[in-house]
């Protein structure tokens, strides 16, 4: 009792590094939904055709895609903690650019600006959270606990999207990235200045030096992954890597085409918006349940439960067809066991799986790379999801749920054999 009151308190004592780094993903969720949120917006308002809107899309997947790419690169460039600092500068920037955008190539040049800041961020985020915890348990609640953000930048954007939609002309989606030019720029100002961050910094840095993995000052990707301890290293890479594509390709289809599908499915637009809200918020409570989860002893059987969930959602959605409310039902459910077994713990197995100096060059190659994926499949999913081919889809998630799975459940097999902690 007395040691779970002083992880409590210790994570407590975190809070506004978790708070910190929890918007960037925040403002990352926000920028891909409010751009999905008011796309028809911006098309009516200034004018864009349908090829130039899929570019648009396109676009800010694949900056985000590069920004995470790059993100290991930008450490090597700036150092860890001024990248941190600087990149929300950069997103507020480009989010500017596209508030006062008149034409397609403005707002395309602001879109790329945002995105690549913004995926750049998510690694370099989690990378400092993992630096400055001063234990790999403490680590990984404070990890876990960013993506309950994510969720609330889903749910800010649909919520703001909302009540602005009956603006003239593109004045809606302005005031949109508005905010979060906004909130990136206040976020910027708070990182940098912040005599608790710069004392969570160097308290982490103390806390580096007595681990073996920082005495090795030139760890490369290459040693680490074809190294002495390759079958280490290589294991949990390719487990993190099938692992996330799989789930990032159902979780993508959702958020880009969840209002999509269930117009298709003869909905009407404001009862898709509201349904997406209701669903955004079983998610958000969920994903706060498993942050609690993620530093114990249960992480992995919610891991389990979280994964046989989808499993039965996707195969609920191929047996229903088009029917609407059964859809919605069946979509509710994905939310509900989508984040205990997805994007928080994965997040949490790369940041306890590699050398810390690693990590943001890792995590933002693996985002990277499933953004990519994400991206080609884009061009497909409004075939998939349409009434009359929608049942074989969902029959081809619920194998992709199974390879994810599988990689899920390796991986957690190969911690428990080098004896990783929470394993």
């Amino acid at each position: 009792m007395e040691t779970r009151l002083k992880n409590k308190k210790t994570k407590q004592n975190y809070t506004p590094l978790v708070l910190g780094a929890g918007i960037g993903s925040m403002l990352g969720s926000g920028i891909i939904v409010g751009l999905s949120a008011t796309i028809t917006v911006w098309q009516n308002g200034i004018g864009l055709t349908n090829t130039q809107v899929g570019i648009l899309s396109g676009a800010l997947t694949f900056a985000i895609a590069f920004g995470s790419l790059a993100a290991g690169k930008i450490t090597k460039l700036l150092g860890l903690i001024r990248s941190f600092n600087l990149l929300n500068l950069f997103y507020a920037m480009g989010a500017v650019i596209c508030v006062f955008a008149n034409g397609f190539e403005m707002l395309l040049a602001g879109l790329i600006i945002t995105g690549f800041a913004s995926g750049a961020d998510l690694p370099i985020s989690l990378t400092v959270i993992s630096h400055d915890a001063p234990d790999e348990k403490t680590s990984a609640s404070l990890v876990s606990s960013t993506q309950i953000f994510w969720q609330i930048g889903v749910f800010m954007s649909y919520i703001c999207s909302f009540v602005v939609s009956n603006m003239q002309g593109a004045m809606g989606a302005r005031v949109v990235f508005a905010i979060l030019a906004i909130l990136a720029a206040i976020t910027f100002v708070w990182r940098t200045t912040s005599p608790k961050f710069k004392q969570f910094h160097a308290l982490g840095d103390e806390y580096r030096k007595n681990e073996k993995d920082l005495q090795q000052e030139n760890v490369s990707i290459k040693n680490l992954l074809f190294g002495k301890d390759k079958h280490k290293y290589m294991g949990f890479f390719l487990c993190i890597l099938i692992f996330y594509i799989c789930w990032n390709l159902l979780a993508n289809t959702w958020g880009q085409f969840q209002t999509f599908t269930l117009v298709k499915a003869n909905a009407s637009q404001s009862f898709a918006t509201g349904a997406g809200i209701v669903l955004n918020i079983i998610g958000l409570l969920t994903t706060t349940l498993f942050a609690s989860l993620a530093g114990s002893k249960h992480r992995n059987k919610a891991f389990v439960i979280g994964i046989l969930i989808q499993f039965a959602a996707m195969v609920g959605m191929s047996a229903v067809g088009n029917s609407l409310w059964a859809i919605v039902i069946c979509i509710g459910c994905y939310n509900f066991g989508n984040p205990m077994a997805g994007e928080a713990i994965y997040k949490v197995w790369t940041q306890e799986s590699f050398p810390s100096e690693t990590r943001a060059s890792l995590q933002g190659f693996i985002n990277g790379f499933s953004r990519l994926c994400c991206g080609l499949f884009a061009f497909i999913t409004p075939a998939l999801v349409l009434p009359e081919t929608i049942k074989t889809t969902m029959i081809g998630f619920a194998g992709i749920v199974i390879i994810s799975a599988l990689a899920g459940f390796t991986m957690i097999k190969l911690q428990q054999k080098y004896h990783n902690k929470n394993a």
